[in-house]
């Protein structure tokens, strides 16, 4: 079979003006071109549509997944692409993927095969530049709250106290911890600093979760950098950063619309990741999918612990969504991996069932929180037709529709029978969005209610370093925000290697980090990484150009 960036480069694509004409938008001030196969929606777009009806929103999440990945996007877009085969108007809502994952472990996100949004080879790099404008945005203020220290120091800023570190798009661990400001006066002041991933970032979150751009300003200005050496916060706004970065983020807060591999119509905009931030598209790009279309299909990061929790508990109530269905990726290699099949993709039939405990708690989480999945079982080379109709029998017996998902091999077709059982499913048990804690709870009770409900552990623990970032968020009155629980995707727990359900283990919680302006806290769950580091043997060293412009080993 062709590889994925053969297929993409292949396919017949359309002007991007006929895909946003199919979407009934002619208004060329409300339809950007940006080259001939990409586009941006004005901002205004969302007025335009406002009497509207609103479409199904469905939720697509995984079981736990190998490093790898499991197909998330691949059954996005072929699940949207059946819908339109079938007649029924159907957006995929996808996340922009990071350049760190594109050359390090797990490749891209445009999705695979015969499923995947086009053009791959820019959507994977630079795109429009959006990822650029929030890495700039988010360093400008960075450099803003140094030189603000420099020239004085009017804000009595404590040097020790900084809680906004740096970023950049990129996998690359020796910035982690760094020391900057060395050689001299005029380079300081000097001081121990961080790195985080750009999808980390806060100016990430904050696009992805601001509905207009006033909400954006806002929560731009909140955004809590250090504190004083009185204790008081500093923002965003009292180091007058807040206008620039809005500048910088002027076209980024436009969805990109783009087209699948049977030029079906994509939006694809913000890409926080699920393990460290929320993982899910922008808002934006959300609402307008939902007024356009009769299904968005609205991907969420990683497993139903990861970022199908935080959409029910973070995203869908700040935006007055309910979440019409609700569609679990499952593999066959991923179950093996978590029965602990040395192999993945040569585990017994034994390995397998022994991985169902993993699926079982991931269908448990789905309707604890409201949602009735319908398993998408997306099948790989590998599997054989006993794996398949294993996972099948578990799922019928435990009263879950299932179909088999091929849109790998072949697009919207393959994925038909999966499209008409969310239909079905829609129709006779449509979700009820049930959020698991009370904003208002102490924050300890928030934690300890998804560690438990979500992750099923016993206990949670807190480091000394937690427990004074716990007393500093009540002294400072961010106890009210949600959690956004930053943890491994590998795993229930915060242990990578705890493999199937993990019963009995305790949480522990490093810090507690305060993100005003995205409107959550993060506590850290264990040893997670915000800024990933390449492996020994990278895509990278895949990756390459011709003389002719054709690029190779992008996937």
């Amino acid at each position: 079979m062709l590889s994925d960036i053969e297929i993409a480069q292949q396919a017949k694509l359309r002007p991007i003006a006929e895909i946003a004409a199919g979407l009934g938008i002619t208004d060329p001030d409300l339809i950007l071109p940006n080259g001939n196969l990409k586009a941006k929606f004005s901002v205004r777009l969302l007025d335009q549509l406002k009497d509207k009806p609103v479409g199904k929103l469905v939720l697509v999440t995984a079981v736990t997944p190998t490093k790898y990945g499991e197909g998330k996007t691949t059954v996005s877009t072929g699940l949207s692409m059946a819908f339109n085969r079938l007649g029924k108007k159907s957006i995929a809502v996808l996340r922009q993927p990071s350049l760190g994952p594109v050359f390090g472990i797990k490749g891209g996100a445009a999705g695979g095969g015969y499923s995947q949004v086009l053009p791959m080879e820019d959507i994977n790099l630079h795109f429009t530049g959006d990822f650029h404008a929030i890495t700039s945005a988010h360093n400008l203020l960075s450099a803003m709250l140094d030189n603000s220290i420099h020239f004085d120091n009017p804000l009595r800023i404590d040097g020790r106290e900084i809680a906004f570190p740096r970023t950049i798009d990129m996998n690359d661990r020796v910035l982690r911890m760094m020391v900057v400001g060395l050689g001299g006066r005029s380079d300081g002041p000097a001081r121990e600093d961080s790195c985080v991933i750009t999808a980390a970032s806060e100016v990430m979150a904050i696009l992805a979760l601001a509905v207009n751009r006033a909400d954006l300003k806002q929560r731009l200005g909140r955004i809590l950098v250090a504190l004083s050496y009185d204790d008081k916060p500093i923002t965003a706004t009292d180091l007058g950063a807040t206008g620039a970065m809005a500048v910088l983020l002027k076209d980024a807060i436009k969805p990109n619309l783009v087209q699948t591999t049977e030029n079906t119509p994509a939006l694809i905009h913000a890409g926080p990741f699920a393990n460290i931030a929320h993982g899910t598209a922008s808002i934006i790009a959300i609402n307008a999918a939902l007024r356009l279309s009769e299904y968005a299909i609205v991907e969420a990061g990683f497993g139903s612990d990861l970022g199908a929790e935080k959409f029910v508990d973070i995203v869908a109530p700040l935006a007055g969504w309910d979440v019409a269905a609700c569609v679990l990726v499952a593999t066959v290699r991923a179950l093996k991996h978590q029965g602990g099949a040395k192999d993945a993709k040569k585990g017994t039939l034994t390995d397998l069932w022994a991985g169902f405990e993993n699926l079982r708690r991931h269908i448990e989480n789905c309707r604890t929180l409201g949602l009735e999945p319908v398993v998408a079982l997306n099948r790989f080379e590998a599997d054989s037709d006993d794996d398949l109709e294993l996972v099948k029998r578990y799922c019928r017996e435990h009263g879950v529709p299932v179909a088999v998902s091929t849109g790998f091999t072949e697009g919207g077709k393959g994925c038909v029978e999966l499209a008409q059982a969310v239909m079905k499913q829609i129709e006779e048990k449509p979700g009820q969005n049930k959020p698991v804690y009370d904003y208002g709870a102490k924050v300890e009770e928030k934690i300890e209610i998804v560690a438990r409900k979500i992750y099923g552990a016993d206990r949670v623990v807190y480091t000394p370093r937690a427990e004074r970032d716990l007393k500093r968020i009540y002294t400072l009155g961010f106890d009210k925000l949600p959690v956004c629980i930053a943890k491994t995707q590998l795993s229930f727990s915060d242990d990578p290697e705890c493999l199937g359900a993990c019963e009995g283990f305790k949480i522990t919680i490093s810090a507690v980090h305060i993100r005003a302006g995205a409107g959550y806290l993060v506590p850290v769950a264990g040893e997670i990484e915000l800024l990933p580091g390449l492996a020994k043997k990278p895509n990278a060293l895949k990756i390459d150009i011709a003389d002719d412009g054709k690029l190779s080993g992008l996937s």
